[in-house]
């Protein structure tokens, strides 16, 4: 019984080790015919209009109720101790630093990165992608380095769009709502916001696009040979995909946070 334990842990360890082998060198070829030529740019601006274009209603939403949110939040704790003229900075820090970026590569995965593992599943158990293989063609080129440059030129700016959009719904409420000024909100928001902050927001925006279309375009590109075949092997590279980028986004911003500070 004791040997059996162990057997069937070290054959997990083993299976997920050989996962994140596969992982490591997806990547790395990803990112290797991302640098060499030729780049498909024509399927790199459908892939910007589809993750970035198309993805600006929901950033710009999320970011709107999410400034309110924190006007609100921070307006009633910031007055309790007499610090309400601190709520432009409390709202901008929180959403450049930390909300802004996590939230937009939230939305993004769950809206551009589902529907990019689905499309390159179901071309991989169609046989799509072992006919471009067949006839020649680098599967990366046409299907996986078109999505990390789309990513990698997108998520900062939709993230930038993000807190744009919070900082001025928190301002609706702030200063329109509360009575907080105009001067003091910006005002102060320009005495504590350096530019410091918002390259830590393009940073970690720049790796999350980064992690993001890594997960979802690896659980495409594998579904039928670590998932299931047919609709329930898309659905659950799909699932997979989503879940594992949302945690770690969570995880890498940690990591990111733990350094800049």
């Amino acid at each position: 019984m004791c040997m059996d334990f162990l057997q069937k842990i070290g054959a997990f360890s083993l299976k997920y080790l050989y996962k994140m082998g596969v992982m490591g060198i997806f990547l790395f070829n990803a990112l290797f015919f991302s640098i060499i030529p030729p780049i498909k740019i024509v399927r790199v601006l459908k892939q910007i209009r589809f993750i970035g274009f198309q993805s600006l209603l929901v950033i710009v939403l999320t970011g709107g109720f999410t400034g309110m949110v924190l006007a609100y939040q921070g307006y009633y704790s910031l007055s309790r101790v007499g610090s309400d003229a601190f709520l432009g900075p409390a709202v901008g820090l929180s959403l450049i630093k930390e909300i802004g970026p996590v939230l937009s590569a939230l939305m993004i995965t769950g809206r551009a990165g589902s529907a990019i593992t689905a499309e390159i599943g179901i071309m991989r158990l169609s046989e799509q992608v072992d006919a471009l293989e067949l006839m020649g063609l680098n599967p990366y080129r046409y299907l996986i380095v078109p999505n990390f440059i789309a990513a990698i030129i997108c998520m900062p700016l939709l993230c930038a769009i993000f807190n744009v959009v919070g900082v001025f719904s928190g301002y609706i409420i702030g200063g329109k709502l509360l009575g907080v000024g105009v001067g003091i909100y910006f005002g102060e928001m320009a005495n504590y916001v350096d530019m410091s902050d918002i390259m830590e927001s393009v940073y970690k925006s720049l790796t999350f696009g980064t992690l993001i279309v890594w997960v979802c375009c690896y659980k495409g590109y594998y579904t039928g040979i670590f998932t299931g075949f047919g609709a329930e092997g898309v659905s659950k590279a799909t699932t997979d995909a989503v879940v594992l980028s949302s945690v770690l986004i969570l995880m890498w911003d940690y990591v990111m946070t733990s350094l800049f500070f």
